[in-house]
């Protein structure tokens, strides 16, 4: 298997080295893209495809009082996510799960947001996933996605190297939430090509 299969399921020792380089080089992503998430202090957040856990370390700090939850395939990135938030995880803040978005055993309307770094490329069912998204957040609930990558021909190489990768664009995430029945999505880009899309539950004042 090539190294950067690891980037789509880590799996042993070139998977430990692999997350912990996206702790850190997916650092400027997630500074970017929280800017586009408020949530209340004591939130209930979901992260999907949490990976190393940095993102959940930030979601804690963000919301202080609330209670953090990841889920990931990789046994590796559940192992690293639950060291790196061992504290809040002693606290009872804090759950990492291996799993698949596909198919949550989390109950129905219960996130205030869910936030998906870096991973959408590997959901191998893309609709489903979404609506289980969906289907976890609380009316009002947003959805925030971050990706480096958002085109599909400069962005090829990437595809070439990872099996079961797949670069999406702005519009084809913005019709597959609209499909999963998500509203007011909202897209922002950056001069580095990167894409954040925000989406929310309807319910709320309907």
């Amino acid at each position: 298997m090539s190294f950067f299969e690891n980037t789509r399921r880590p799996t042993g020792l070139g998977g430990k080295l692999m997350v912990s380089m996206m702790n850190l080089g997916h650092r400027a992503l997630a500074d970017w893209g929280f800017q586009f998430l408020t949530i209340p202090e004591n939130a209930a957040v979901l992260d999907c495809g949490c990976g190393g856990g940095a993102n959940i370390e930030r979601l804690l700090k963000k919301s202080p009082y609330g209670i953090v939850k990841g889920i990931d395939c990789s046994a590796v990135s559940v192992e690293k996510s639950q060291k790196l938030n061992r504290k809040a995880v002693r606290m009872g803040r804090c759950t990492v799960l291996q799993g698949s978005v596909m198919n949550m055993i989390f109950a129905g309307d219960w996130f205030d947001a869910a936030t998906a770094f870096e991973t959408v490329y590997f959901w191998p069912d893309l609709p489903q996933s979404f609506r289980e998204v969906y289907r976890v957040l609380k009316p009002g609930g947003t959805f925030l996605i971050c990706n480096e990558c958002s085109d599909p021909e400069k962005d090829s190489e990437w595809t070439q190297i990872v099996d079961g990768m797949t670069i999406y664009t702005d519009v084809q995430l913005k019709a597959a939430l609209e499909q999963a029945s998500f509203q007011n999505v909202e897209i922002h880009k950056n001069g580095r090509g990167w894409l954040c899309v925000t989406a929310v539950k309807g319910g709320i004042g309907q």
